[in-house]
């Protein structure tokens, strides 16, 4: 899965939203919180406020602030108004694909991916990630050591320009490790 910029910064300008409980947060505080370009954060709370997952209010006293409790948003509910669908085959969503021949079953695997994409971000809220305590079933999987090992092509773990990719290193951290 690839998360767009637009989508992860519209998580983490909501998950600051969030954190912030009820009172308005202006875009200029999210910018410098989550060190997001002030013109495309602008873009993504209009964005947001279409969808309805934002509210806000223009003057002194403006801000933006959740349209409902961080308890009822997933991070899928964010992502949807960002980027659209979570899965598309080529711009298509995967029950309209087809495909010929011995290919046919692809179709389904296209169909398990997003159904397991949305059993993580339909299921963790931004009130999960602001407490730090993720749905145990979401733990489960990020205890597993290999869901920490980069793979690729022949299925073996990066060995990248510096050595083998490990849970501490910077490349599976967010920045500012770049």
């Amino acid at each position: 899965m690839r998360l767009s910029a637009r989508a992860d910064y519209a998580l983490r300008a909501a998950i600051e939203l969030a954190a912030a409980k009820d009172s308005h947060v202006t875009a200029e505080q999210l910018a410098f919180a989550q060190h997001i370009p002030g013109k495309f954060l602008e873009t993504i709370l209009t964005h947001l406020r279409r969808s309805g997952l934002v509210r806000s209010q223009r003057g002194p006293d403006g801000g933006f602030w959740l349209a409902r409790p961080a308890n009822e948003i997933s991070l899928a509910d964010i992502i949807r108004a960002i980027d659209g669908q979570l899965l598309g085959v080529r711009g298509e969503r995967p029950e309209n694909v087809t495909y010929p021949g011995a290919a046919e079953p692809l179709q389904r695997v296209w169909i398990a991916l997003r159904a397991n994409e949305r059993a993580v971000l339909e299921t963790v809220t931004l009130a999960d990630i602001v407490s730090g305590k993720l749905p145990e079933a979401i733990q489960l999987l990020t205890d597993s050591p290999q869901a920490w090992v980069l793979r690729f092509h022949n299925d073996q773990p990066d060995a990248g320009p510096f050595g083998p990719v490990r849970p501490d290193s910077c490349q599976l951290r967010p920045a500012p490790c770049r």
